[in-house]
């Protein structure tokens, strides 16, 4: 008998569609702890690929055979060992992921959220295996993308599919837990990429300001991208509001937590603004507002569709980051206990400046890791 190979685009529609699968984990204990596939409906064993050298014996009792065993290490090759030592054993059930976790990490998995007043489509990029959100506006032959990561091919094959052209692409701030995509697909696509001025003042690219209170049209429709001055995850961080619809909060506001404020190392400075954004300047929107943020940390933000998206008010409601009136107690929460910062968080912020022009093979070292833009 043989191992089968799963491709990472195999493995997200097993989760998404919740399929019941058996996820042995050879990568260590540390890091499997740290980040892994996340699904509900999935079983897991870690087994360390050292502990497996000799044979799969220690854990042969362990292995189903009644269903899909799908073994993942970091990069592909120790699970397809192991996975062949399995198939020796005799299990006929065997899937090694091609490409590992670096792979799953560059998945993006699109789903569409709706259909815009005038025709157009608004589509959300779940990047399943780092809790990334990125979101396509496409309407009347024209596109627009917010918080690309940094796959650009993926967003321009669909564009493409979609018959729309990349007019615009923006970033809600200066990003700092994944290498943005937004210059990289504005030079191969002529497109125009806006960033917040105050996140652009050590920036070494191209780049249009993105100014509060500013409209930009996508398509001949009245679809309006409308940018919102909304500080604390970044001094510049700014939202966007689609067609009447939706809110794009970036690193802001999350379904389940809110921005942290220091990833920049000015907790203390940013705190306030954070502060007014979510207890001021949202409080003044629309609660009928589709929540669609930059990042997502926990499977059970994600719906039923796949799709991470939730109306304003019941955030409001809901939401933790929006129930502590008394401005101290704010304070610490968001300073005081915050979650181990990403990996490689300051090279991201100098790579997305254009300060250093690291190579794919470092690119991908960098994003290794979930994504930590919440205060928890």
């Amino acid at each position: 008998m043989s191992f089968k190979t799963l491709t990472v685009n195999e493995l997200a529609n097993k989760v998404m569609n919740q399929e019941d699968v058996f996820l042995l984990d050879v990568r260590s204990e540390d890091a499997f702890e740290d980040w892994k596939v996340e699904s509900e409906s999935f079983n897991y064993l870690n087994k360390p690929y050292f502990d497996l050298v000799d044979g799969v014996e220690p854990i042969k009792d362990e292995v189903p055979e009644n269903k899909d065993v799908v073994v993942i290490c970091a990069k592909g090759n120790s699970s397809k060992m192991v996975a062949e030592q399995l198939a020796d054993e005799g299990f006929d059930n065997i899937y090694s992921v091609e490409g590992g976790m670096r792979a799953w990490s560059e998945h993006l998995e699109p789903v569409k959220l709706g259909d815009l007043e005038d025709g157009g489509e608004l589509y959300q990029f779940v990047r399943l295996g780092k809790g990334c959100l990125s979101y396509m506006i496409v309407s009347d032959g024209e596109a627009a993308i917010i918080d690309a990561t940094r796959m650009a091919d993926t967003y321009i094959n669909f564009a493409e599919e979609k018959g729309a052209t990349i007019k615009h692409v923006f970033d809600t701030h200066l990003h700092a837990d994944h290498i943005s995509g937004g210059r990289t697909i504005a030079d191969k696509t002529g497109a125009t990429y806006y960033l917040p001025p105050k996140d652009a003042e050590e920036m070494q690219l191209d780049y249009a300001p993105i100014q509060d209170q500013e409209e930009i049209k996508v398509g001949s429709s009245k679809i309006d991208v409308q940018a919102i001055y909304s500080p604390g995850h970044t001094i510049g961080s700014t939202s966007f509001i689609v067609d009447d619809q939706y809110l794009m909060t970036g690193d802001i506001l999350f379904i389940q937590s809110i921005g942290r404020p220091d990833l920049a190392g000015k907790a203390d400075d940013w705190v306030g603004d954070l502060r007014e954004t979510l207890y001021e300047r949202y409080k003044e929107l629309s609660n009928d507002l589709i929540v669609l943020p930059a990042h997502y940390s926990f499977k059970e933000e994600q719906n039923e569709d796949g799709s991470v998206q939730e109306k304003l008010g019941v955030l409001f409601e809901q939401n933790d980051g929006l129930q502590v009136e008394d401005e101290e107690e704010f304070r610490k929460m968001v300073t005081e206990n915050l979650p181990p910062q990403p990996n490689s968080h300051e090279r991201v912020r100098m790579t997305n400046m254009g300060k250093e022009t690291p190579e794919l093979e470092e690119k991908r070292e960098m994003e290794v890791g979930p994504n930590r833009c919440a205060v928890r």
